[in-house]
């Protein structure tokens, strides 16, 4: 395990431009009059991309990681054949993040959360005396369930009870991992309640969420793993938002890759996409509103009761915070979509057809939205294209193995009781 000064980048607030030295575990500017997001700025200038046997940490250089953590996999970007001629696309570069052994994608959770897991675990120090509490509509809690396990670090993990299939795992867990649920008919805002009432505790401490520097750093390898293997900034980016985390992690890492200076000086398109009916962000971002619109909470629920993609969720995302999603989609030009299951149901279909291994549901509503811009003719077909497949290879994955489900500890009600949970924390830790 290799450790890194934490001298190797400091802080900038986005607001204000003021930069500072990062505490270990910084999530805001307290200096600043407004919400908004901090930045890391990394003291190597020109990324040295190490060896596979890094794994994610290959781009440690511009990680806020204080040391390496084992088991972990980067994203795989490779030129797309079938997809890219089915589209009529000259150069359409998939990073994959999943399971896919035939291009060498061995995320085992086959998630791209698995991206955030080990970046912001790599940030905690050592010697931390805290429960690392994540709040996730499935996904990132398996990753981060996989990454403290095996690196025995205490984590509180908190998802809706309607969501706890997503915790399975190839071999039972260390006993440093816990969970509780909000009951059946919650979602992922639900859970993040949850986590907010467990983190009053002073034994228990926030992942962030979009707040960490370290999870969107780690998101952003994606495109440091696109520039790097097409040796050159694409010029479009596609993806599937729940909170847009990845959307601004990716701009972010353009900006670095700009600075770098050799990979060219384009600024990426970002068009990302949500799950019909379930488009809050898409819906302020057409009504030209950096604030979202006021919309109903248990209509919302309905809503997130309908849509394929159950981590598009995310009822209070990172969007109108000062250097949130609107300010990265009009700084590079890009815009939110939306697509309907049916949709992404055909997308998913068509990527397994053509490119021989299954997608999430996230991941297909990217694609189908790549599908609805080459179709409506929004994007220059010659251009440079990144498709993040934020999760896939599933499927061939569990073939054959018999997993194990994490199940909860507790499970409360949609409006629990603020001493309750805390009661019930004191037993588990």
């Amino acid at each position: 395990m290799q450790n890194f000064t934490p001298t190797h980048y400091k802080l900038i607030s986005v607001a204000t431009g003021r930069e500072f030295p990062d505490d270990g575990w910084c999530l805001d500017d307290c200096q600043s009059d407004v919400p908004t997001l901090v930045r890391a700025i990394y003291e190597k200038k020109q990324l040295d991309v190490k060896d596979e046997s890094y794994g994610l940490y290959r781009f440690c250089d511009w990680l806020p990681v204080s040391r390496i953590l084992q088991g972990s996999s980067a994203p795989v970007t490779y030129k797309s054949e079938k997809l890219g001629a089915y589209l009529g696309l000259d150069n359409l570069y998939i990073t994959f993040n999943g399971y896919f052994p035939k291009i060498g994608a061995k995320m085992n959770t086959c998630s791209f959360k698995e991206t955030e897991a080990y970046s912001v675990c790599g940030r905690m120090k050592a010697d931390n005396d805290k429960v690392l509490v994540v709040a996730s509509a499935g996904n990132t809690a398996r990753a981060f369930a996989k990454v403290c396990s095996e690196n025995h670090i205490p984590l509180l993990l908190c998802v809706p009870k309607d969501n706890k299939a997503a915790l399975w795992f190839e071999e039972p867990l260390n006993d440093c991992v816990k969970m509780i649920c909000s009951e059946g008919g919650a979602d992922y805002f639900d859970a993040i309640n949850l986590g907010n009432i467990a983190v009053e505790d002073s034994h228990f401490i926030a992942e962030g969420g979009a707040k960490n520097i370290a999870r969107r750093d780690g998101m952003g390898t994606t495109v440091l793993s696109a520039a790097t293997t097409i040796g050159r900034i694409p010029d479009y980016y596609f993806q599937a938002v729940g909170s847009g985390t990845g959307a601004i992690a990716a701009w972010e890492a353009n900006m670095r890759l700009l600075e770098d200076g050799r990979f060219g000086n384009t600024t990426m398109q970002l068009i990302v996409s949500q799950n019909y009916p379930f488009i809050p962000m898409y819906e302020a971002w057409k009504a030209g509103s950096r604030e979202m619109l006021p919309f109903d909470d248990n209509e919302a629920r309905g809503q997130v009761e309908i849509i394929d993609a159950k981590v598009l969720s995310n009822r209070k995302p990172p969007y109108s915070i000062i250097g949130g999603l609107y300010d990265v989609l009009k700084a590079c030009g890009g815009t939110i979509v939306h697509v309907n299951n049916d949709r992404a149901r055909m997308a998913s279909k068509l990527f397994e057809e053509l490119e021989g291994i299954d997608i999430h549901p996230a991941a297909a509503v990217a694609t189908a939205s790549l599908m609805d811009a080459v179709e409506n003719g929004t994007i220059d077909k010659k251009k440079t294209i990144m498709l993040n497949i934020t999760g896939g290879g599933e499927k061939a994955f569990k073939k054959d193995k018999d997993l194990y489900y994490l199940q909860p500890d507790y499970t409360f009600p949609v409006n629990p009781a603020k001493a309750d949970i805390l009661d019930a924390l004191k037993k588990l830790f």
